[in-house]
């Protein structure tokens, strides 16, 4: 267990690591260290999600290991698998030798020398430097049959491989699951985990974000692109761009030189920020414009 000073040191420690969050993010991260608890975090795609886990295996000089969950995951293909081509050599190796005995062979072809180990067995596994960060990404792109897997193996922290038996984790790892919310996971999973809602952020630590990832920009450079992004999510978009997309244009814009936005520079760029076409035509011709006069309008009311 990762022992967390308090919410501030947490808070603090995100922050010297480029990861700038809000006190309700940093008491539940706090919580799940201190707690040793599973951290499951739900937002849009670009919050920042799928960063905090980044972070936290910086922070602590522990090793991240991410399991990029897709459609069809299934639990054998997240523990492990058997390196078979190395067996079949090894198979053909002990024939051309002779006399090889079927038992000794089989013990030899299911060890650990042919094991193929996946993210889960790894984060299983004893480390010198501590427990690692385990980052279960997107778990909403899995099915519920994966979930129920899941809820045992971070119930326990032990996985079971038939030919080696039952391997269970010296010390639980950092667990962090997130979901853009594509379909609602089970509640039986989210029970085991604390839960937080990853917003948006609010202008002001948007700006702060843009500061810590971006330094290179301007204040005033800034403060327009973080306007104009936040104007642009409330429009009717396919996909709002997220964090990770302002800091995106933000050092597009860095290497184009641009000191300050206009209808021009925006719509060489809008591919770092848009990421389907029938959105970027939404902004073509005027658009893009009235939503720059929206933003700096807002500006001055800042």
């Amino acid at each position: 267990m990762i022992q967390a000073k308090s919410i501030d040191h947490v808070q603090q420690m995100l922050s010297e690591q480029g990861y700038v969050c809000g006190r309700p993010l940093a008491t539940i991260v706090f919580l799940s260290l201190k707690l040793g608890r599973p951290l499951f975090l739900e937002g849009e795609a670009g919050v920042g999600k799928t960063e905090i886990a980044k972070a936290l295996a910086a922070a602590f000089g522990r090793r991240l290991i991410r399991l990029q969950c897709y459609e069809g995951l299934d639990a054998s293909s997240a523990v492990y698998e058997w390196n078979f081509a190395a067996q079949m050599v090894a198979i053909r190796t002990a024939e051309a030798a002779g006399g090889a005995d079927r038992a000794t062979l089989q013990t030899e072809l299911f060890s650990d020398e042919f094991l193929v180990e996946r993210p889960l067995l790894e984060a299983m596994r004893p480390d010198e430097n501590g427990p690692p960060v385990l980052l279960i990404d997107e778990l909403d792109r899995t099915d519920e049959p994966f979930e129920a897997f899941l809820l045992e193996a971070l119930s326990d922290f032990q996985v079971t491989i038939p030919e080696l038996g039952t391997i269970k984790a010296p010390e639980p790892p950092i667990v962090v699951l997130t979901s853009n919310r594509t379909r609602e996971v089970h509640d039986a999973l989210k029970r085991r985990c604390l839960y937080h809602w990853v917003e948006y952020p609010d202008f002001d630590r948007e700006v702060e974000i843009l500061r810590s990832r971006a330094p290179d920009a301007s204040e005033q450079l800034s403060r327009e692109v973080v306007a104009f992004v936040q104007t642009l999510r409330t429009e009717d978009l396919f996909k709002k761009p997220g964090v990770a997309e302002t800091i995106d244009w933000a050092n597009c814009l860095l290497a184009l030189d641009v000191i300050d936005l206009s209808p021009a520079v925006i719509a060489d760029t809008l591919g770092a920020i848009l990421k389907y076409q029938d959105d970027i035509n939404q902004l073509q011709g005027s658009e893009a414009k009235r939503i720059l006069e929206q933003a700096r309008a807002g500006l001055d009311d800042i």
